[in-house]
């Protein structure tokens, strides 16, 4: 078969407008459900007991548009647009971003950890080493001194061993102090003078422009490991310290249910907002879970629980939704349940 040159110059731009629609980015990203996987695989305490129920964790599929992407999100179902910045910090690329939400599943890794543990009334020690970055805000003070993952262990002279030291420190000076922040960067240590600045979306806050991570050093017997692959963020914390408790005590609070649920959780058992409840909802119904727990946010009018509440309503189903504001509230719930 021949080709005439126009029809070579056609099938050529054709194809590389194919190849734009389907790679080109978009400053928009796209956020879908996700999975909503068994936590059994993912963590496993020693010697831990089993249960007749499954307790599950539940994400949040999301990603840079490209055309295509932007299109079918804006066809299909539960797919919400949201501009790139309100997602990813400008300033700070797709790896770094990703890189730092595995940090923080880390830390929620261990927060849930502590939880469970003392919950459990099992044996747990904490030593604390340090805070760590994980992001900085372009055009505040601490851009282009301080980078993520630094150890900051001293600010002006005062040890620092967990985030809120820091926080409550810099919370008493005012805009244009300076501070000298001693840290360590990859065995180098390093001294940095930082000005403190108003934060630009709240000029009644004065800080350094980072997000923080404790650094602690916690050891548990019997021991965990936690296989959570690629999942990043802050949001399995309750779900994980349910499980942990689970395998740790020999009364099953799975009750034979299907358990999933979502929010961030403190090393005191406090249960915070998370996002994209609305699309864990869709997902873990797919599942056929029994029970969601969802942060209640002490009965903010636009909590968590009141989204998720509403996206159950949407696509019927029989799913209960249960709102919780602690470990001990979703804990107190399972209890109270009959077998199923």
């Amino acid at each position: 078969m021949k080709f005439s040159k126009k029809k070579i110059l056609f099938y050529l731009i054709f194809f590389i407008a194919l190849y734009f629609f389907a790679t080109y980015q978009l400053p928009y990203y796209i956020q879908k459900p996700g999975n909503t996987e068994p936590l059994n695989p993912i963590v496993e305490v020693a010697d831990g007991y089993e249960s007749e129920g499954e307790m599950y964790l539940v994400t949040v599929s999301g990603l840079q548009a490209t055309p295509l992407h932007y299109i079918l999100a804006k066809i299909l179902p539960h797919n919400e647009i949201k501009p790139l910045h309100e997602v990813i910090p400008e300033g700070i690329s797709t790896e770094d971003y990703m890189h730092a939400q595995l940090q923080v599943m880390e830390s929620s890794q261990e927060a849930s950890l502590v939880v469970a543990y003392e919950a459990a009334d099992r044996d747990i020690t904490i030593d604390y080493e340090g805070v760590y970055v994980v992001s900085v805000v372009e055009d505040m003070p601490s851009y282009g001194k301080l980078e993520m993952g630094d150890l900051i262990t001293r600010i002006d002279g005062v040890e620092i061993t967990e985030s809120t030291d820091l926080i409550n420190y810099v919370e008493e000076k005012a805009a244009g102090e300076t501070i000298t922040v001693e840290l360590l960067r990859e065995d180098e240590q390093l001294t940095e003078e930082i000005t403190l600045d108003y934060f630009p979306d709240d000029e009644t806050r004065v800080g350094m422009g980072i997000s923080l991570v404790t650094d602690r050093e916690v050891t548990v017997n019997p021991e965990v490991e936690f296989s959570s692959g690629q999942i990043g963020g802050p949001s399995a914390g309750l779900m994980f310290a349910l499980e942990i408790y689970d395998q740790l005590t020999e009364e099953d609070i799975t009750k034979g249910y299907k358990i999933a649920g979502t929010g961030e959780i403190d090393y005191e058992g406090n249960v915070y907002r998370i996002g994209g409840i609305d699309k864990k909802v869709v997902s873990a119904d797919r599942e056929g879970i029994d029970i969601f727990f969802a942060p209640y946010e002490e009965g903010r009018a636009d909590s968590n629980y009141v989204v998720a509440k509403e996206k159950a309503e949407e696509i019927g189903t029989a799913m209960e939704i249960v709102p919780v504001d602690t470990f001990n509230d979703a804990l107190e719930y399972l209890e109270a349940l009959p077998e199923k």
